[in-house]
């Protein structure tokens, strides 16, 4: 990171955060929007999705800005001193902007397929999550305890002595990583994992004038913002604790 300037690292993080969105997103838009070729394809394939949408960003800019693509990880980092508070709310800005820009190219390719759906979750789960049983406190239960999950083995697996002479692994190890926990924890929520991911694109729904969108469900919108960002606090904490 050390060799790039912040604005180099800022549009990484930009780009990063994007194609997560457009892989992750795109996934279930394949899936939820009615006409589409993968109409009802299944959560595997929206699994699969967010797994490359890491990985591949991963593999781009993990040596660049450390891809972090997650305001959660960015403020985990920074509470433990991994990571300076000075590009805090840079890097979060860029991280933002780039999951809106992710998701306004899902809506630009995916347009004819939104105006056919009718069922206003199926169009706000391609962007943002919703929690199965309408429950704040399992859907925070599920985000806490998978964002956990994702940033200690995040930083177990990257900083693993085993990926000190082969960095790739370990960002394809990510890719595996985020596909088997939207496998595994995917049900309850989705999940976000990530404010960004979540928030950005919720803020698109709220403005873009789709057939059938229904609320934004703002009511629910905190919960996949403000339990990664406790997750990451814990998660980096607990990984320097033992590890770092």
């Amino acid at each position: 990171m050390g060799d790039y300037s912040l604005w180099t690292r800022l549009v990484a993080e930009f780009l990063g955060t994007a194609i997560l969105i457009i892989l992750g997103n795109g996934s279930v838009a394949n899936v939820h929007l009615t006409g589409s070729k993968g109409y009802r394809a299944g959560w595997s394939l929206i699994a699969m999705g967010y797994g490359f949408g890491v990985m591949i960003p991963a593999l781009m800019f993990g040596k660049v800005s450390g891809n972090h693509i997650n305001p959660a990880f960015t403020l985990g980092l920074a509470v433990w001193g991994l990571f300076p508070w000075s590009q805090v709310p840079a890097y979060i800005g860029a991280q933002l902007l780039g999951a809106m820009a992710g998701q306004l190219a899902i809506v630009a390719t995916h347009k004819p397929y939104y105006d056919r759906t009718t069922d206003p979750d199926d169009i706000l789960g391609t962007f943002s999550t919703i929690n199965a049983v309408r429950s704040r406190s399992n859907g925070f239960a599920n985000e806490l305890l998978g964002s956990f999950v994702l940033f200690f083995c995040a930083l177990a697996i990257v900083k693993s002595p085993f990926a000190t002479n082969e960095p790739g692994v370990s960002h394809m190890a990510l890719g595996f990583l985020v596909w088997a926990l939207v496998a595994g924890l995917g049900g309850p929520t989705g999940p976000a994992l990530n404010p960004a991911r979540d928030l950005g694109p919720r803020i698109v729904h709220q403005l873009l004038p789709l057939k059938h969108k229904g609320s934004s469900d703002w009511g629910y919108a905190w919960v996949p913002v403000v339990a990664p960002i406790v997750a990451g606090v814990i998660g980096v904490g607990v990984w320097k604790a033992l590890l770092g």
